[in-house]
């Protein structure tokens, strides 16, 4: 038996069923992304201290740029089969597959970045000052909580440096090769470590999840966010490879799964627009 209703569209709404479908699920998407950024919201303005410009601006800014190009391709290869050019298709929804796995790529030297970086908070500014002509000699970028617009937003003295492991962490002390302040390379500006008495830190770790509730959103909605950007090439790639049967079927058919997809595909990269100056800006 036909399912009606698959390819022409309902009389009492003029849409077909997938089309309501995905849009009932994409609603169902905004409240979940919705309640997530109402969360960082608060967590933000009740956080004592708020890191600024934390993340590979950059490296955001690109995958800005691949993911809204990937909606162009995406709208290119649903027009390639309202047109009936098959081959044509086959190009832009490779050309859309290929900005997926570049933003995903992008996306993993972050983390990768992320896990390997390591950040020291001084237990209060006494602790601090002992380290601050080392770490101006090395060049460190220092960050704390009197610099850059968000100095409103925090409430409680907050010294913090950031780098990568030079030697190790031993009972009493952690080295680290600080960052540099032009743009956070490795060993400082003349090369070097520094070595922090642990007894003179409040916390140290990588910038996991657990080091701060920031970097707890940031894997939280980031992660999320990623596992939607791989569903939607999941889906992507079965039109690829069973396209080609639909089309010779019935090309309409397969025009409307790739709207459907499309749709999807263009929510995840408006979730994106969001999530970059939110987390990588403000």
């Amino acid at each position: 038996m036909e399912i009606p209703y698959t390819v022409h569209e309902r009389p009492d709404t003029g849409l077909w069923n997938a089309k309501v479908g995905v849009w009932l699920f994409l609603a169902s998407e905004v409240m979940l992304f919705g309640g997530l950024f109402s969360a960082y919201i608060f967590l933000r303005i009740g956080a004592d201290y708020w890191p600024h410009h934390a993340l590979n601006v950059p490296l955001g800014l690109t995958n800005t740029i691949v993911l809204i190009t990937s909606s162009i391709t995406m709208v290119l290869a649903w027009v390639s089969v309202k047109m009936r050019d098959f081959g044509q298709f086959r190009f832009w929804m490779s050309a859309t597959l290929g900005c997926g796995c570049l933003f995903v790529v992008i996306k993993s030297i972050e983390y990768r970045d992320k896990f390997s970086h390591y950040g020291v908070v001084f237990r209060d500014e006494a602790a601090f000052r002992k380290y601050e002509p080392e770490l101006s000699a090395l060049g460190a970028n220092i960050k704390t909580n009197t610099e850059g617009h968000g100095a409103r937003l925090d409430r409680t003295p907050h010294f913090e440096i950031a780098g990568h492991l030079a030697s190790g962490v031993t009972a009493d002390a952690i080295e680290l090769a600080p960052d540099r302040h032009e743009g956070g390379a490795k060993g400082g500006a003349h090369g070097g470590a520094l070595r922090v008495a642990l007894a003179d830190v409040a916390r140290w770790g990588v910038f996991a999840p657990r080091y701060s509730t920031y970097y707890a959103i940031y894997f939280t909605l980031t992660g999320l966010h990623a596992l939607h950007v791989l569903g939607g090439m999941v889906v992507l790639f079965y039109f690829l490879v069973t396209g080609a049967k639909m089309f010779a079927a019935d090309p309409e058919h397969l025009a409307n799964r790739v709207e459907v997809g499309g749709l999807f595909w263009h929510f995840v990269d408006l979730v994106w627009i969001f999530l970059f100056p939110v987390l990588y800006l403000l």
